[in-house]
């Protein structure tokens, strides 16, 4: 189960070292973002306690007893992620664009207002709503005086025979000469790089998202009391292609030229969960809103492989991984959501949303189970956070304007990464008639992070700076 822990797609503290399955996947699954239609992102994925769209059946699934129409929606997007890297002084950046559907779905609408039950409406719904995009590229070099990757073999290697040496990593660099026996004993060894000074480089591409798909039912009852209920089903899919080198770029170092280190891991998950949630109207002005979500039980499969190749000035070698897979579960930590929502005069609203995550929920199984050590990590390195968002809308008829501000806290208790919380800026503009309606909105997002090439006691850290725009597009139909 030896693959490569290098995560960073997601923004997350990771030692860029090859490790088993770890507390970094259980986190980028973990976190997720206010994905879905136009509306919602332009409001910033707050409208707990406003409902009426689609978006917020992943949200507080009350939301849905607002509708008093059938309405079908879909959502183009267009994703663009930008990540400038410093190390040891030397910046470096890439970016990359993806085209996604944000949202497609459904909601029927029964109008029971003519009942003496009551009930106002009876309302289903059915759909998508995307909510985390694993797309990027990322680019790091910088020079080294202190250290090399090959620091880590060695150490890895020693005390061991080479039969026994981590096949997708260690196993790779003795086979490509790059580790070598040490003539001081038996089981102890060196590397290549007797002198530092190389350049280091890494570049990584990382591809995929998590969506859920919604299955929801609420109800309005005597417009004072809405319900809801979502049994949502997760899919993931995370593709990371890295590539790390070493190069004498001022030819200092005798016999040796580079290395290149090339991972490629592809996890694939689906899971379920359930949430819960209520729209309390006390005034004609004010709402308020709570929903629960239980933890999301995601089953993974992993594919990996890696491979490496030397260039010793007057030889070279690579070498190929056996393929490797391992099958495990991450369960995500469970989530509650309060919202107060305000309507003046129906020309506009405002929501603010707070949501509570204990990041140290989250854990790693497996059959049989491995993973103590992981998830005693996770209990230590993480801690409860709090994700605040607040969005508002305009409205002149037939148009509405919109903007929301979100924060979503650090997950990390301590080290560089303890004030890593992450902001998105949202505006977006809207046209509505009777029968259909057209919604546009931009999201930015930034963030920045620290992680580490390899072991953190070795290499200093890497400070990447990230920065993302989404442009979405809802077309709907109300009937």
């Amino acid at each position: 189960m030896k693959k490569h822990g290098l995560l960073i797609a997601t923004g997350l503290f990771c030692a860029f070292s090859i490790t088993a399955q770890n507390d970094i996947d259980a986190i980028r699954y973990s976190q997720i973002t206010f994905g879905g239609t136009a509306r919602f992102a332009s409001m910033a994925g707050s409208m707990g306690a406003l409902g009426g769209d689609i978006s917020t059946l992943s949200f507080n699934p009350a939301g849905i007893a607002v509708f008093r129409k059938t309405e079908l929606s879909i959502t183009p997007s267009v994703f663009s992620q930008s990540t400038s890297s410093t190390f040891n002084t030397m910046e470096s950046g890439d970016r990359k664009l993806n085209f996604n559907f944000g949202n497609i779905g459904l909601v029927a609408s029964w109008d029971r207002s003519g009942k003496d039950n009551g009930w106002e409406t009876l309302n289903f719904g059915f759909g998508y709503n995307r909510t985390n995009n694993f797309h990027n590229r990322i680019s790091i070099q910088g020079n080294n005086t202190a250290s090399s990757l090959l620091d880590t073999y060695v150490a890895n290697a020693n005390g061991h025979s080479a039969s026994n040496f981590d096949q997708f990593s260690t196993g790779l660099a003795w086979e490509t000469w790059l580790v070598n026996p040490d003539t001081n004993g038996s089981f102890l060894y060196n590397h290549v790089i007797p002198n530092y000074g190389e350049l280091q480089k890494k570049s990584v591409e990382t591809r995929g998202s998590m969506g859920e798909t919604v299955v929801s039912f609420g109800g309005n009852y005597k417009n004072k009391v809405l319900i809801g209920a979502t049994l949502g089903f997760v899919n993931a899919r995370y593709v990371e292609e890295s590539v790390y080198e070493e190069i004498d770029q001022a030819d200092t170092i005798d016999n040796f030229k580079s290395f290149s280190f090339t991972q490629n891991l592809t996890s694939k998950g689906s899971g379920v969960n359930f949430k819960l949630g209520t729209i309390i109207k006390p005034t004609d002005w004010l709402r308020l809103g709570a929903s629960i979500h239980t933890p999301t039980s995601i089953a993974f499969s992993d594919a990996y492989s890696s491979s490496m190749k030397s260039n010793l000035e007057t030889v070279s070698y690579d070498t190929v991984s056996p393929k490797g897979a391992f099958d495990y579960r991450i369960t995500t930590p469970f989530r509650a959501m309060g919202s107060l929502g305000f309507i003046i005069d129906k020309y506009a609203l405002l929501n603010i949303d707070y949501e509570y995550v204990d990041y140290t929920y989250a854990q790693l199984n497996s059959s049989p189970n491995v993973f103590a050590d992981v998830n005693k990590t996770i209990r230590s390195k993480y801690t409860s956070t709090g994700n605040l968002r607040v969005g508002g809308e305009v409205r002149f008829d037939p148009f509405s304007f919109r903007a929301g501000y979100a924060l979503y806290g650090s997950p990390f208790a301590k080290d560089e990464n303890k004030n890593a919380s992450r902001s998105s800026y949202t505006a977006g503009i809207g046209f509505r008639e009777d029968n259909y309606f057209i919604d546009l909105a931009y999201v930015f997002t930034r963030y920045i992070e620290y992680n580490y090439l390899y072991d953190p006691a070795l290499v200093s850290s890497v400070k990447n700076n990230y920065q993302n725009s989404s442009f979405m597009l809802t077309m709907g139909v109300r009937f």
